[in-house]
């Protein structure tokens, strides 16, 4: 994994800018702290950091085809799963390489295929290809959003990059924020909508689509997309096609040149994987290393709610002694929470969801003692349809997100002043529509399985990226890749169509990967109810995070203050407010303590 980042004018000479685009280059030195490399032109300047995991004298980056009479560049961040069978296709076609990496073969990729390349790969990537002879930018990204990428048009420039910082060393890209960006960061939270930079005249580019860029034109093209249809196959077909796919990414999804460990809650999805992974090691007379999360005072603090059913611990041992894995748990304190809670929104360039992240940041960085790459169960609750939401019919029913309807009083504890500019709940139902206008609809579902559809489409075009951008983050901040095998295309491609019905076979969420897992894992796991990412109940983070809001209210210079009523805020910080308090309270102020320092490091200059 890596970090890209460049810049392209049609009207400077930028071959002298080598000190600019080092400075970009820089800011992203954690996404590749391996090696840093550089690529100048009279137009381009291209950027990269390099996280080594495959060749790691081959793979060196910006990566140049140079036949003589012109140059194709490429800086490139992710992992190209079926590069081994694109090579061979390639050298039939009479392309020769000089290395074994996947970074060559993206590069001749589109040399032969042109933009039309993205639709050939399987895996997670952003990327920035220059061709001299169209004099043409191509930016790149995966189906799922997996890897970021960020761009911004000013003039006749264009300048992009893997996270929002590599930008801001740029002279011409300050962070600005006008009244959209203030709604998503108020009016969405941390789950944003997609293509949307946040900041002014700052954009993403989206899942499953490129963009190019020459002197006259942008183009924007969405290469991949989800298709409604029938589902052809019964139930038996379909368990054994799920088991194939997965047995055949998480091969792929194996192969480095640095250890590879496996990420372990208990619960089914990274459970499944693990025992997939670690008979593939076993197959090479290998152990596979596993990590999982604990908080200190765990099993005493430890209370049933609705998204937490029981501790995960026991059922880590359970499967870690059943696979065979050299297990390692990680135990957090609350200091240790408290005092790393701005680390990935620093990793971010923006507020996000507090002391889950932050947990997430401190066991990567663990993991990144021993191992470079690691497998994750993230997504399979968006793809598989595992959460209670799709069967609930207030949220099946709601005009706006189904997360959203718990932050609905998030405009209640805004300043007066900044809620007569923006219409919070108008600009919920706008996005909200936007999304709902995308949906491919399949005709003849009854109206309770085209309600369900839509909110597949809702987690899987949405919340989905919100859960990938959070594990980049927080896992290259550190300099470590986690692969996400639940995220091939090809797998999230076949369960769009599975009615939800069969997804849920045998009277339980995600019924049908259940089965898929059989003699991977025990019953008792495989039959685990599912249990949300674990959180500390240690009333020393509430605490902490309240004595940290209370002194952002007593400063008088807090960037927050003109956007909150502080009234609220310090009753809801002092523990006083019927409304918020608790895990609510502490999601709250997680939240604006971020907000708040964002503001603040960032300089960031509101225009309303």
């Amino acid at each position: 994994m890596c970090g890209i980042t460049g810049w392209v004018s049609w009207t400077q000479n930028l071959s002298e800018q080598s000190s600019v685009l080092e400075n970009m280059t820089k800011a992203i030195t954690h996404r590749g702290p391996d090696r840093m490399g550089t690529w100048l032109s009279e137009h381009a300047a291209l950027g990269h950091r390099r996280l080594i995991v495959i060749d790691p004298e081959g793979g060196k980056q910006p990566m140049v085809y140079d036949d003589g009479s012109y140059t194709v560049t490429l800086s490139y961040n992710g992992e190209i799963y079926n590069f081994i069978e694109l090579k061979e296709e390639l050298i039939q076609r009479g392309h020769l390489f000089k290395s074994s990496s996947d970074t060559e073969v993206l590069l001749h990729a589109y040399l032969e295929w042109g933009e039309a390349c993205v639709e050939r790969l399987n895996g997670i990537f952003a990327f920035a290809i220059w061709d001299e002879r169209k004099e043409q930018l191509m930016l790149g990204r995966d189906h799922l959003g997996v890897k970021p990428l960020y761009f911004a048009n000013r003039g006749n420039d264009i300048i992009f990059g893997s996270e929002l910082k590599a930008m801001f060393a740029h002279p011409e890209v300050d962070p600005v924020i006008d009244k959209d960006g203030l709604s998503e960061i108020f009016g969405l939270g941390p789950i944003r909508t997609p293509g949307q930079g946040v900041f002014k005249d700052v954009e993403e580019v989206r899942a499953g689509h490129y963009v190019t860029f020459s002197k006259d034109e942008r183009t924007v093209k969405r290469y991949w997309t989800l298709k409604s249809h029938p589902h052809p196959d019964d139930l038996d077909t379909t368990v054994s096609t799920i088991r194939s796919y997965l047995e055949d990414t998480v091969k792929k999804q194996l192969v480095a040149d640095r250890p590879v460990v496996s990420m372990l809650s208990g619960g089914l999805d990274s459970s499944g994987l693990t025992a997939i992974a670690g008979n593939e090691f076993s197959k090479e007379g290998k152990t596979l290393h596993t990590y999982s999360i604990d908080f200190k005072n765990n099993e005493q603090d430890f209370e049933k709610d609705f998204l937490r059913v029981d501790l995960d611990e026991p059922w880590v041992e359970k499967v870690s002694d059943h696979v065979g894995t050299d297990h390692k748990s990680l135990v957090l304190d609350a200091d240790e929470l408290v005092e790393n809670l701005l680390v990935p929104m620093r990793a971010r360039d923006l507020p996000g969801v507090g002391e889950i992240e932050t947990s997430l940041y401190l066991l990567f960085k663990e993991m990144e003692k021993e191992a470079t790459v690691a497998l994750s169960g993230e997504s399979a609750d968006e793809v598989f349809s595992g959460y209670p939401w799709f069967h609930q019919e207030e949220f099946l029913d709601a005009e706006v997100f189904p997360w959203l309807l718990n932050m609905r009083g998030m405009s209640a504890i805004l300043s007066d002043s900044l809620k007569e500019k923006l219409d919070l709940f108008s600009y919920q139902k706008e996005r909200y529509q936007e999304a709902l206008n995308e949906v491919p609809v399949l005709t003849g579902e009854s109206d309770l399985q085209a309600k369900q559809r839509r909110m597949s489409y809702m987690f899987i075009s949405r919340f989905l990226p919100f859960m990938l951008d959070r594990k980049d983050r927080a896992s290259m901040m550190t300099g470590f890749e986690v692969r996400v095998p639940f995220c091939d295309y090809r797998l999230v491609e076949y369960l769009w169509n599975v009615p939800i019905e069969m997804k849920n076979v045998d009277g339980i969420e995600k019924g049908v990967l259940r089965r898929a897992f059989e003699g991977y894992l025990p019953e008792d796991v495989r039959y685990r109810k599912k249990s949300a990412y674990p959180s500390t109940k240690d009333e020393k983070y509430l605490e902490g995070v309240q004595k940290w809001m209370l002194e952002i209210l007593d400063d008088p210079t807090s960037p927050i203050l003109p956007y909150i009523d502080t009234k609220k805020i310090r009753s809801i910080t002092e523990g006083k407010s019927e409304a918020i308090h608790g895990s609510s309270a502490k999601g709250l102020l997680d939240y604006l303590i971020q907000v708040n320092a964002w503001l603040k490091e960032y300089n960031i200059r509101v225009i309303l």
